[in-house]
């Protein structure tokens, strides 16, 4: 799992990784696409 992890680390220092993570930082500020996000947890943690 750390592997995993320090991959998405390294992943996020690069160019395509920053604008990876500008692009779901906007994501993530807009409600409707929050209120999305969230009705699909709630569909998947409704599965296990």
């Amino acid at each position: 799992m750390s592997g995993l992890i320090r991959r998405l680390k390294e992943f996020a220092r690069t160019p395509q990784g920053q604008r990876a993570v500008a692009s779901a930082r906007r994501a993530a500020a807009d409600p409707r696409t929050r209120a999305k996000a969230r009705g699909l947890l709630g569909r998947l943690r409704g599965r296990r």
